[in-house]
């Protein structure tokens, strides 16, 4: 990378998250307005948006080429009030907690609990939705059986599609007119409501345009202040793009860089999505741009490099939202997880890959950020160069690009309706969520922590944390003749639980249609504007809702120790196991190296195992899968943790596969850690056995020897490894390639190791920045010294 950048890369890693006023402050200021308070709800939101946009801070950077950021300056991390409402004891937990802190000066702690905390209180999202849910649903989330990932944010893992590469705001403002112009006030009731959904989408893009003219100006007036005359023509160049995008279609590569990010930084002004809004495919998007550059000669490789680095930049100066309480646990980071999407297929299915998919490998490489997240989609029409110039990037222990099987996400995607061509299109977001990109809206509503359901199964529907009846009576276990039995009182606790949360899901959902659209992100996601419905009430072609099952690991090894040392080899009793489970296994040493040591384990290919792991995510799958969502959509099930494996484990005791009290519970489809004990291959075919393609995405990690990539024939053999599993219709595979003695290294000389980078779950992050026990979850993990 050149001087530029390295300066900006270097100004983005030393910036300090910090918590900032100005967007608390505008939203609360616009929603004191009588003119506020006599408007509908979508154009109240229209309101928001356009006060924001017309008096936050405009920010350019030295060197910088692409402008917008969410704050004043680079980390500086708004509040969404109208969403959650942050206490004083909030606000100090996130300014002096060690890990993940948000700096909060005592300015901006005064602002906040003087003037927006005393207006907002009472009436932000989370409030409503808290007083609407009930007991039952209270007392689950309370005992850690599930999580909610509305109650501090809002939807997210939308991505998006080629809108705004082919259209400008002007042209989306006359699809707009046409379509109040359709509206049929005689037949249609909701009338009304869509023309107040589609002046609300009108206003937002004015104000998006708006936005970047300020821009255009202020870069204007420094161009002609400029002491440097590179600088000056830099600078006037930019305003000139700003004047351009996001009004009009780009015609450059520079335009379409500048004209997503004014988007990007729309979407997560006007709320916070969980997660962050990202581009999706963006060697498909911007390969039209830099061909036809390329070949008249305005733009190089080099020209086009130094944009993406800029553009990587720019994802790196946003830290997440802050999160507190649960929420925290269950991803506790500062990456938002936007998530760039290369290779796969193109609509018509030919291999999609091109010279500007590898350049963006390069960027990935040389950047070395957290944030974008990336990945490579790999299908079966693509060549083994992208697969192996992607181990050469994983080979240097960055987590980072993680891999997806384009060809089982397709195949997931037609099963769930969508069309072919919107399948080929799309990809994943977030960690390993499949969507249609452009065209859905799938929210993600919280973890369900399985390894508690079989807890709870295990005391007869009784959480022995709390002491509450959660569950059904589903019977005293000494009294089950058989492992059926027992199996069929495990299956009827999760249905039972899966209900309550598809019951809070469908109220959660109902709450934020009606009092926080999303109109300007409704502009950008097919078929809204044709529609005149709200991306958050059912606008978008495709309407999903995830739960994401945790565990998997543990609770299949769990049921195999049933099976096994109950009723199978009859090695101890019911009351012996129950024991050694109240006494967390102290005094019962024989019965616990009998369970960690000799009993089939998920992970090793062992049938027996592996088994019982397809039959829980059968009857976790049937559980959930097409039931519907409040938007006329259904139901999905996929299987990931962000970091609430941890946090599950926290509440979660004892379990019959030797699982001690409070230790982290397995994260995504990997074995538990440290179980797999017969090489990643072994691995691969046990994770391999379950149907992927019922879900929306699985997350498998594997820790791998730096030796084992060390060589080309090493990278040959990483590429079968992947092929091999993607073959058998696996979903999604990424890799930590680092050494326990680095890990414990770091523990121990922390200085030493600040720039240490692991793959936590669907994310990298810096090793320094986790907890302990996340830290201890990741060297536990089984370190794979042979292919």
């Amino acid at each position: 990378m050149n001087s530029r950048i390295q300066q900006l890369r270097e100004e983005t890693l030393a910036a300090v998250p910090s918590i900032d006023m100005e967007r608390a402050r505008i939203v609360t200021e616009v929603a004191q307005a009588p003119e506020y308070r006599r408007a509908s709800v979508p154009m109240q939101r229209a309101m928001v948006f356009k006060g924001l946009f017309e008096e936050k801070a405009l920010y350019v950077g030295d060197g910088e080429l692409i402008v917008g950021e969410r704050g004043p300056k680079p980390a500086a991390v708004p509040t969404y009030p109208e969403i959650c409402v942050h206490t004083e004891e909030d606000l100090s937990v996130l300014d002096s907690r060690e890990k993940i802190p948000y700096r909060v000066s005592e300015d901006a702690k005064e602002e906040h609990l003087q003037k927006i905390e005393p207006f907002w209180h009472g009436q932000s999202q989370r409030e409503r939705m808290m007083r609407e849910l009930p007991d039952e649903w209270h007392a689950c989330y309370a005992a850690g059986v599930f999580t909610e990932f509305q109650e501090q944010r809002t939807p997210g893992h939308t991505v998006l599609g080629e809108v705004i590469y082919e259209k400008g705001f002007l042209d989306l403002k006359l699809e707009i007119r046409a379509s109040i112009g359709a509206l049929d006030f005689a037949t249609d009731p909701m009338a009304y409501d869509k023309r107040e959904e589609l002046r609300a989408m009108d206003m937002c893009a004015d104000a998006l345009i708006s936005y970047a003219q300020r821009y255009a100006e202020m870069l204007d007036r420094m161009a002609a202040e400029a002491g440097d005359p590179q600088r000056s023509e830099e600078l006037a160049a930019m305003a000139a793009v700003c004047r351009k995008v996001p009004a009009s279609a780009p015609e450059t590569f520079r335009e379409a860089l500048q004209y997503y990010w004014f988007v990007h930084i729309g979407v997560i002004t006007e709320l916070n999505p969980w997660d962050a809004f990202n581009p999706g495919r963006l060697d498909q998007h911007l390969w039209p741009f830099y061909h036809e550059e390329i070949e008249k000669g305005s733009l190089d490789e080099e020209q086009a490099r130094e944009l993406l680095q800029a553009f990587w930049v720019k994802f790196h100066n946003h830290p997440a939202p802050p999160k507190v309480g649960v929420t925290a646990q269950e991803s506790g980071t500062y990456t938002d997880f936007a998530l760039i999407n290369l290779g796969g297929v193109k609509p018509d299915g030919t291999d999609a890959t091109n010279e500007l998919t590898y350049l963006i490998l390069d960027v990935i490489e040389e950047m070395r950020l957290l944030q974008p997240s990336s990945m490579v989609q790999v299908s079966k029409k693509n060549p083994d160069r992208l697969l192996k110039r992607t181990g050469r990037i994983v080979k240097t222990g960055f987590g980072q690009p993680s891999i997806f099987n384009t060809d089982a996400v397709v195949q997931e995607l037609l099963r769930q309706g969508k069309s072919l061509e919107d399948a080929r299109r799309g990809g994943c977001s977030g960690c390993v969520e499949a969507g249609a990109f452009g065209r859905e809206a799938y929210f993600l509503s919280g973890y369900f922590n399985l390894p508690k359901v079989l807890e709870i199964t295990l005391n007869n529907g009784v959480d022995p944390r709390t002491g509450q009846q959660l569950g059904p009576q589903t019977g005293e276990v000494q009294a089950f003749g058989s492992f059926e039995d027992f199996y069929a009182a495990f299956e009827q606790q999760v249905r039972h639980f899966v209900d309550i949360k598809i019951r809070g899901n469908n109220l959660i959902e109902s709450i934020i249609s009606r009092y926080m659209p999303v109109p300007f992100l409704s502009l950008l996601i097919d078929d809204c504007i044709e529609t005149g419905r709200d991306y958050h009430h059912g606008g978008a072609r495709y309407n999903s809702t995830y739960i994401q099952g945790v565990g998997l690991g543990t609770v299949t090894d769990g049921l195999s120790s049933i099976w096994h040392n109950i009723y199978q080899s009859q090695h101890c009793s019911w009351e012996e196991m129950l024991e050694a489970l109240r006494d967390d296994f102290s005094g019962h040493e024989a019965l616990y190296e009998q369970v960690m040591e000799k009993t089939p384990k998920y992970g090793n290919d062992d049938d027996r195992a592996d088994a019982l792991t397809s039959r829980i995510f059968e009857s976790f799958w049937s559980a959930v899968d097409g039931r519907p969502n409040a938007r006329g959509g259904e139901h999905r099930v996929d299987m990931l943790p962000t970091t609430c494996h941890v946090y599950f484990g926290k509440v979660t005791g004892a379990l019959p596969d030797g699982k001690k009290n409070g230790e982290t519970v397995s994260e995504g489809i990997s074995p538990v850690q440290g179980a797999d004990r017969k090489g990643p291959t072994a691995a691969l075919n046990s994770a391999a056995k379950f149907d992927h393609i019922k879900t929306g995405g699985t997350l498998l990690n594997q820790k791998l020897s730096p030796q084992l990539l060390a060589s080309d024939a090493g990278l040959n053999h990483f590429v079968d490894l992947v092929r091999g599993y993607f073959s058998k219709d696996a979903h999604h595979i990424q890799f930590n390639v680092v050494t326990r003695k680095t890990l414990l290294d770091a523990l121990e000389n922390p200085e030493k190791h600040r720039d240490l980078i692991v793959r936590v779950a669907g994310y990298s992050d810096y090793f320094l920045n986790l907890t302990p026990e996340l830290q201890d979850e990741i060297i536990r993990r089984t370190e794979q010294e042979g292919f």
